[in-house]
């Protein structure tokens, strides 16, 4: 059923009403975006979106009242309006789980990285679910949204519709839109459409007109904030400057039985099943046989190489260092434009946007890892912190870990990117020291459902320490080496390409000196008390060319970095920097005769 242009208004009333009525009883929220844009979001849901099938991604998350009317209006099971923003009940931004909410969105610009990667997946799953993404001001004016838009334009995503509340306003005033926008989106390779953002059914006839084209479509919907309010069109619109007098005036000049009731219409649609998820089987997957001495990157490849030899539905990708990650291997076949048959995205130099995207793909089912250096981890922070707040289990493969990159210099050699992600909830963090390892943080990350992993691999070759027998791994730390006397007087802990530094180190000190490999310090944490006091026995050192500072929730020492690279061969400034056998365990024998 196509509502018009009448029932529309109704309709997109009944939409303000409720959102007005939530915020109302949390005495929080935005207004301004209920008022102006509920036109816009009554369009989408009442004459386009098939439930189970295509998505709506509210970018502009701050109208996350709106939303949660006009989905619950819809038939979507979300609770209790009047819940919003108190404990429990509808959180103040939306977030991926709820019924009929598709990502989590609030920080600006990622929802619409996020509906190109939906819109992707649509393509790569071969249904035909479109995508429709509401952004404002705000989200055109982050560099993610940018980012993501040219690549939905090269990639010529036709299921993509995006829907701008152009309404001249952010919170500080005049919204700070320092471009010709319509224009900059063409040449991004968008169709670009400008309509009354106000009238529910030019917008239906826009979106409309979108299906039948083969590039993705870009709607300016003018609109006026805190419409029908005393402060329409005013900054002040934008968050709760209207009273609760006037607010309530508001419901009732808005709600209509016959809104509602054209909207119970909606909400007896019935719901197509949703495209199930990928589940990985990697039983069949063969461990590769690695050199003793390799980087931990190289042995990566190979063990994508096996998943993707082995038949693995995995999707992969990189922000233009596929070949340097190895996350590219001879079995990658690229995504192009117009064909999706691949299995490899090339994202080009859009760190964020590609962290972004693949949040989106995710939220599709589909298993996805992409991959840079550590150091660039830093570009991608906000979206990899929105794959654990949304529980998506993206795979995020980072290589060229230490300062043992060398050459480059302190502006490639990550020092505080480590703890940086250690420090984000709901994350695996791997940093694996042998195939073993590597392929055992592929397999973890891989049976994920609700959290994201980092694998941190190195650049440099290294001399591999074997892992013995029963090993585990699973449990984030075992003794990798353990000491040839039965009283264990001290413990020396390391990560990826330092544990064959630390067994050097400890054959150096003595025969009571074990070491412990930890590759994930998370999932050690949580271990129990006794295992903990079998893995770390006398006195304790870490030893990671990284941060220190976290350390010291299990270590007496660390012998880590805390201050920036230097340009020189690798092995050089790894020595340079302590990072040599001989120094280090004259500093830890000076420690204990302290």
């Amino acid at each position: 059923m196509t509502y018009d242009a009448n029932s529309l208004k109704y309709m997109s009333g009944t939409v303000r009403a409720d959102a007005l009525r939530a915020v109302l009883s949390a005495h929080s929220g935005h207004v301004g975006i209920v008022l102006g844009a509920a036109d816009i979001v009554t369009a989408v849901f009442a004459n386009f979106i098939r439930r189970g099938v295509d998505r709506f991604v509210l970018s502009a998350g701050h109208g996350s009242a709106m939303l949660y009317s006009v989905l619950k209006l819809a038939g979507y099971k979300i609770g209790s309006i009047e819940s919003f923003r108190k404990i429990g009940g509808l959180p103040g931004h939306p977030e991926h789980g709820i019924d009929g909410v598709d990502a989590t969105t609030g920080p600006l610009g990622q929802g619409v990285a996020n509906a190109v990667g939906m819109a992707l997946a649509a393509k790569i799953q071969k249904t035909n679910g479109r995508v429709y993404c509401l952004c404002g001001d705000g989200d055109l004016s982050e560099g993610v949204a940018f980012e993501a838009i040219a690549f939905a334009g090269r990639y010529k995503l036709n299921n993509l519709v995006l829907l701008w509340d152009d309404n001249g306003i952010t919170i500080d005033g005049v919204a700070q839109t320092d471009m010709d926008v319509p224009s900059r989106m063409r040449a991004a390779g968008w169709n670009v459409v400008s309509v009354d953002g106000m009238n529910g059914e030019k917008v239906s006839r826009a979106i409309a007109d979108a299906a039948r084209l083969r590039v993705p479509t870009f709607i300016q919907c003018k609109t006026v904030i805190g419409f029908k309010s005393s402060l329409a069109g005013t900054a002040a619109a934008h968050g709760l400057a209207l009273d609760d007098s006037e607010i309530e005036q508001l419901i009732k000049y808005f709600d209509s039985p016959s809104g509602r009731k054209l909207w119970t219409q909606v909400a007896e649609m019935p719901d197509a099943p949703r495209f199930p998820d990928n589940l990985i089987n990697l039983s069949r997957v063969q461990m590769p046989n690695a050199p003793c001495d390799i980087s931990s990157r190289e042995m990566s490849g190979m063990y994508i190489g096996a998943m993707l030899d082995a038949g693995i539905k995995i999707i992969g990708g990189s922000a233009d260092l596929g070949h340097s990650t190895n996350a590219y291997v001879k079995n990658s076949v690229p995504i192009e434009p117009g064909h999706f048959d691949g299995n490899f995205i090339e994202y080009g130099v859009r760190e964020h946007a590609m962290a972004a995207i693949m949040n989106g793909m995710a939220a599709c089912g589909l298993r996805v890892y992409g991959s840079t250096f550590l150091a660039f981890s830093d570009y991608m922070r906000p979206a990899i912190r929105l794959s654990a707040i949304s529980g998506l289990p993206v795979v995020y493969v980072f290589t060229h870990d230490s300062i043992a990159v060398g050459e480059d210099g302190p502006t490639h050699q990550p020092v505080e990117q480590l703890a940086s992600l250690r420090l984000i909830p709901n994350i695996n963090v791997f940093r694996p020291c042998n195939m073993f390892e590597v392929a055992n943080s592929w397999r973890i990350a891989l049976m994920e459902k609700t959290r994201p992993s980092c694998i941190v691999l190195s650049r440099q070759k290294f001399h591999q320490v074997e892992s013995p027998a029963g090993a585990e791994f699973a449990r984030g730390a075992y003794v990798i080496k353990p000491s040839k006397s039965s009283r264990v007087r001290m413990t020396i802990v390391a990560t990826g390409s330092e544990v064959p530094l630390a067994v050097e180190v400890a054959n150096k000190i003595g025969d009571d000196v074990q070491v412990v490999s930890m590759p994930s310090v998370e999932r050690f944490r949580v271990q129990g008390a006794l295992y903990k006091q079998q893995i770390l026995r006398g006195y304790v050192v870490a030893i990671e060319a990284a941060s220190p500072s976290p350390w010291f929730e299990f270590a007496d020492a660390v012998i880590g970095v805390n201050r920036f690279g230097m340009s020189g061969r690798g092995g050089d400034v790894y020595a340079a920097m302590g990072f040599d056998v001989n120094q280090i365990a004259r500093e830890i024998n000076t420690r204990l005769k302290k």
